[in-house]
């Protein structure tokens, strides 16, 4: 079956000018398409047949004239996929397709620039699309990153999916993105919503909104470890988790570690820590419980097997509890937890009672690093 006469002629009329993107609203039969001058033309589609099949049909006459393949559209589609892998010559063409999922592989695409984000936002504006395309630093640093990330920041009220609102918030947070104002009003809302504040730590743990002064004592251990930090990522890791980045981080997770709202929280908490302190991760395999990882660091420190580590102890003794916690902090992944949620489903209260002895020895590494105690 053929699209009717009086449709076949007006899609064949609007293809042959300059058109840029095509999209169906499938609801009411209407095709849009947008003009190289920014004007939007709207195509009133008289099916014959029935509607899913029809445009069936529609997409495949389109396929046919942009892509030159008018029986092999439904083949062209299962080779797309949402891992970035469309050809950066082809991302234009499909933009003309009338497509959701061709929108979804230029979104996805390396080759993706900041026009061609601008076609596909018109094509399919969904957050899905606008977040896939803000990993894309072309579009970043263009014209449209603001823009998509102002719809995020509007959008985010709606989102339920923790990981979600999480890359939300990581993506927006990119540099000349957003205003202070909204990066200040992220973070107040993050005091209900805590999961929103992981984006934070994932995006910019070093410049949270919330600053914190350093440790107390940070001075009297600074000036060496800033000197050793030149050669020594270890030093300059602890220098960092004593000042006042490193005590924002610190706080900010750890509120979160108290009073996480659900599983999916504390499985991005838990490995956002441990990226945090990835410099200090020196054992190749991670500890996947608690115990063991609690006794990593002193076992690190004690038995000195990293130049690094004798370098900070031979000049700064005194901050071995502090450099075993900061090491024991590095191993930490979801794997801590995943014996726990394989037997529960649990959320809120009832699940952070069944963490609690996972996250009690972390909480008590945390005050290692934020208070001095007395020593001998």
């Amino acid at each position: 079956m053929q699209l009717s006469g009086e449709d076949s002629l007006k899609l064949n009329v609007l293809l042959h000018n300059d058109i840029q993107a095509i999209r169906i609203h499938e609801s009411s039969m209407t095709l849009y398409a947008l003009s190289a001058s920014g004007e939007e033309a709207k195509v009133p589609l008289s099916p014959n047949c029935p509607s899913e099949r029809y445009l069936k049909y529609v997409r495949e006459m389109l396929s046919g004239h942009v892509l030159g393949s008018p029986g092999g559209y439904p083949v062209f589609l299962k080779r797309w996929t949402r891992m970035g892998q469309a050809k950066d010559e082809s991302l234009a063409d499909l933009l003309m397709l009338g497509e959701p999922e061709a929108v979804v592989a230029v979104a996805n695409a390396p080759g993706l620039t900041d026009e061609l984000a601008r076609r596909a936002w018109w094509a399919d504006p969904i957050a899905e699309n606008a977040r896939r395309m803000l990993t894309s630093a072309q579009v970043v640093q263009g014209n449209m990153g603001k823009i998509l990330a102002e719809f995020l920041v509007e959008h985010l009220a709606f989102e339920t999916e923790p990981q979600v609102q999480i890359d939300t918030v990581r993506l927006v947070l990119q540099p000349g993105l957003i205003d202070e104002t909204t990066r200040k009003k992220l973070w107040a809302s993050g005091a209900r919503k805590n999961t929103l504040r992981i984006g934070f730590l994932q995006a910019n743990a070093d410049n949270l909104p919330e600053l914190q002064p350093g440790r107390h004592d940070i001075e009297q251990y600074s000036a060496t470890l800033v000197q050793l930090a030149a050669n020594n990522p270890l030093a300059a890791l602890l220098h960092r988790t004593l000042d006042s980045r490193g005590q924002g981080f610190l706080k900010a997770s750890e509120e979160i570690l108290k009073k996480p709202a659900n599983q999916d929280v504390v499985v991005a908490l838990l490995n956002t820590v441990g990226d945090f302190f990835a410099e200090a991760r020196l054992s190749a395999h991670p500890p996947r419980e608690i115990e063991s990882l609690v006794a990593t660091g002193v076992v690190l420190c004690n038995e000195r097997r990293s130049p690094l580590v004798c370098e900070i102890l031979d000049h700064l003794p005194s901050l071995q509890p502090e450099l075993a916690a900061l090491m024991s902090l590095a191993h930490v992944t979801d794997e801590l937890v995943t014996p726990i949620f394989a037997k529960t489903t649990a959320e809120g209260t009832l699940m952070r009672r069944k963490l609690e002895p996972i996250t009690q020895p972390l909480l008590d590494l945390y005050s290692q690093l934020r208070q001095v105690g007395q020593r001998a």
